[in-house]
């Protein structure tokens, strides 16, 4: 789905919103990543097929994030954020695929969650109903992706995935944390 830019007075915003929508495009950004790393050592057709089917609806809300936060309002640490997506991409792949789709599924449900905290929060305070719109679109396709990761799973996770999973978790916490700041 193309979903366009909201109209974004930063001048006239709560900070929390600033820093939240600077977590976004640096979310945004990562998701970006993540595929191109699993573009880039992938091999298997189907996970090629699938990184490439979400990278093109990632780049879409990495434009739409770009189009509604000035790059002054940006995250000042997006090397980290090109480099960390990219590997979490790029690692699973290099495992198989079962590794592909449970990453996704992980960041996806987080993704999933970081929208929907600030939906409820744009709601509550009856703030800017275009943007929070906007984002909801964006949460609709990130939960599509996780939906199709989840379908493609099978069995139950190892120990070492299950391990990997939780470090994506705390890697996503600890990276909107930063991006809100910085």
């Amino acid at each position: 789905m193309r979903i366009t830019a909201a109209p974004f007075q930063a001048d006239k915003s709560p900070s929390w919103l600033i820093a939240d929508l600077r977590s976004d495009h640096a979310g945004e950004l990562g998701a970006v990543m993540i595929y191109t790393g699993i573009l880039s050592v992938s091999r298997d057709g189907a996970v090629r097929d699938f990184a490439r089917e979400h990278l093109h609806t990632e780049q879409q809300h990495l434009e739409l994030m770009a189009s509604v936060l000035p790059s002054s309002l940006r995250s000042k640490a997006q090397l980290p954020w090109r480099a960390a997506g990219w590997l979490i991409g790029a690692l699973p792949a290099l495992i198989g695929e079962q590794w592909v789709f449970a990453t996704i599924e992980a960041v996806e449900t987080f993704v999933d969650e970081h929208y929907a905290e600030q939906i409820e929060r744009l709601r509550l305070q009856a703030l800017d109903q275009t943007l929070r719109e906007t984002l909801e679109a964006c949460q609709a396709d990130e939960i599509a992706h996780k939906h199709d990761a989840a379908a493609r799973l099978s069995g139950s996770p190892s120990l070492a995935l299950s391990l990997w999973l939780r470090t994506v978790r705390w890697g996503s916490e600890a990276a909107v944390m930063v991006a809100r700041a910085v």
